[in-house]
């Protein structure tokens, strides 16, 4: 194939990649800075809330849980309005700048009811934006199998810089993350009026409780094999749980300096794998890419619970750096393939399913089983059986790999 410009291809198909082109910078500063604004606080809260404000493993992982019902509450409507209603982007905006003032009141408190509830509402705001950053960039794309990666990895270039920034700093045990984290997401509310325009895609038809509430999107997702990708990517989130809501604390209590630093080593393996991606879908597919994500999550959880029973830190490490195969070949390959499933005037809403049963009920589910395994593994005296806590989750996940492998059938989808 020639350049843009070569006689020989299509008008229609030369203005497309021409647009492609331009819109992909504007893409990738917006997922920096998406990722960037999760990145600041969620890593290092865990830390905070445990050893600065004192709550228990149960609180902590009730906090943590704001946002997987943020993901239950808001993302379907959200997503709803973005196919029918008001471009994406703008959307997008919004709840960014509300966002940000939530995060920066939430560093004002220290007692638990006020913290939770504040946070929630933060939540309610974000969750819905990943969703719409996805649905910002697979409406613009012409591929989104190749694309969406090379696009995708800026946001874990984002995360990256959070965590080196955090622990540089060295304020992992302070309100500070959160305030930093209120600062981004003001700049990306400003920045969401340089997106380009994703108008809604269905123009007509009045209110409906069933779009409203998801019901259609959550019928297509639940046909042939989508739904077991559904399913199992719901239950892969409880476990996910644990690594999110408390490696960091973990880390810092067996002594590992800077690290939330450390831990960017996690997001560096997810760029690099990332940029593997498109290579990935033409030769693997789908099935061995989800199956690989999903191991990987057995064999973290398991060097954790060697790392934690004795002075190994190289398994520690390399339990971090499996992020990457964790997290790309399993959420990443989630999205993209629901996106080449979903119906035009539905791709919006099925990105938001997504959102509901990943960050919704499963890490909802994962948050709250997460606080209440720390606590039980944990002594009269503080001391936590961080052995045996790492080991649920592994086995769990086990079980997941087990049940995908038998039920899903790459013969009856079509390849991404």
């Amino acid at each position: 194939m020639g350049p843009i410009g070569n006689n020989k291809m299509p008008p229609r198909l030369t203005a497309l990649l021409t647009v492609a082109a331009r819109m992909h910078p504007r893409l990738c500063l917006m997922m920096f800075l998406q990722f960037m604004i999760w990145g600041i606080w969620a890593v290092t809260l865990g830390s905070y809330l445990g050893l600065t404000l004192e709550f228990s493993g149960a609180q902590i992982g009730a906090i943590y849980g704001t946002t997987a019902i943020a993901s239950i509450l808001s993302p379907l409507l959200i997503g709803w309005i973005a196919d029918r209603y008001f471009p994406a982007q703008k959307i997008f905006g919004c709840l960014h700048l509300a966002g940000a003032a939530a995060l920066y009141l939430a560093s004002t408190l220290s007692t638990f009811n006020a913290f939770y509830a504040v946070l929630l509402v933060y939540a309610l705001c974000y969750m819905p934006t990943l969703s719409l950053a996805n649905t910002i960039c697979f409406r613009v794309m012409t591929d989104t199998g190749s694309q969406f990666p090379r696009v995708r990895v800026f946001g874990t270039i984002g995360w990256i810089v959070a965590g080196l920034t955090v622990g540089v700093l060295g304020v992992e045990t302070t309100r500070h993350p959160l305030q930093y984290a209120a600062l981004v997401s003001l700049a990306l509310s400003m920045y969401s009026l340089c997106l380009p325009s994703t108008p809604a895609a269905v123009q007509e038809g009045g209110f409906s409780w069933r779009g409203a509430l998801g019901l259609d999107a959550i019928t297509t997702v639940c046909q042939g094999p989508r739904l077991t990708v559904f399913v199992c990517s719901g239950l892969i989130s409880i476990p996910l749980a644990f690594y999110y809501n408390f490696a960091n604390l973990f880390l810092n209590e067996i002594g590992m300096e800077a690290a939330a630093a450390k831990m960017t080593l996690g997001q560096i393996s997810e760029a690099i794998f990332m940029l593997f991606m498109p290579f990935m879908f033409r030769r693997a597919g789908v099935k061995a890419m989800l199956t690989i994500g999903m191991l990987a999550w057995v064999l973290r959880y398991g060097l954790f619970a060697w790392g934690a029973g004795g002075d190994v830190v190289a398994v520690l490490y390399l339990g971090i750096i499996l992020h990457g195969v964790c997290y790309d070949f399993f959420f990443v390959t989630g999205q993209v393939y629901m996106d080449r499933a979903a119906p035009e005037h539905l791709r919006a809403s099925m990105q938001s399913v997504m959102t509901l049963i990943t960050y919704g009920l499963g890490m909802l589910i994962g948050a709250y089983v997460s606080g209440f395994i720390v606590d039980f593994y944990t002594a009269l005296d503080g001391t936590r059986d961080w052995q045996s806590i790492w080991a649920v989750p592994a086995v769990f996940a086990l079980l997941i790999v087990i049940a995908f492998v038998l039920l899903f059938h790459e013969r009856d989808v079509e390849n991404v």
